[in-house]
């Protein structure tokens, strides 16, 4: 798994003009991507790193301030670029698979205590934030079949 983890004052996600998921307090604006190869130990263990990630202000976790984290699926963090102009998905887990393993994230992060607002599976979704920094990282932790 793969995500891209933004320090937020505030964030937001939108599906059709709806407000889907949303925290209006400082916190972590999650992009999250799930590799093909990916599993529930993986959803664990990010579950975890975000929630102890140690990047909110005076070097603070969302486990130890109680900050929320907005959690967007996001595949195309899988898109490979090497060749060509054109990004391939191969690499990203089909759609039936990914939203069992998002789904999977959220949940482990509910289950340490974590208030966790969510975008829409599938959906075209308008995200937006405003970044605390900025203060942007990668959070990964490799598939099962490998050194992702």
């Amino acid at each position: 798994m793969r995500a891209v983890a933004a320090r937020v004052t505030r964030a937001a996600v939108r599906v059709d003009g709806e407000v889907v998921g949303e925290i209006d307090e400082p916190g972590l604006l999650v992009l999250l991507g799930v590799h093909r190869e990916d599993g529930p130990e993986q959803a664990g263990t990010i579950a975890r790193k975000l929630h102890e990630l140690r990047v909110l202000r005076d070097e603070r976790s969302c486990a130890d301030s109680g900050a929320p984290l907005l959690v967007v699926s996001q595949f195309t963090l899988y898109g490979e670029t090497r060749k060509g102009r054109r990004p391939s998905w191969s690499a990203a887990a089909p759609p039936e698979r990914a939203t069992e393993l998002v789904d999977a994230v959220v949940t482990a992060l509910r289950e340490r205590g974590a208030r966790v607002a969510t975008g829409r599976f599938g959906a075209m979704m308008a995200v937006e934030s405003v970044n605390d920094g900025p203060f942007t990282v990668l959070v990964e932790v490799p598939p099962n079949g490998g050194a992702g």
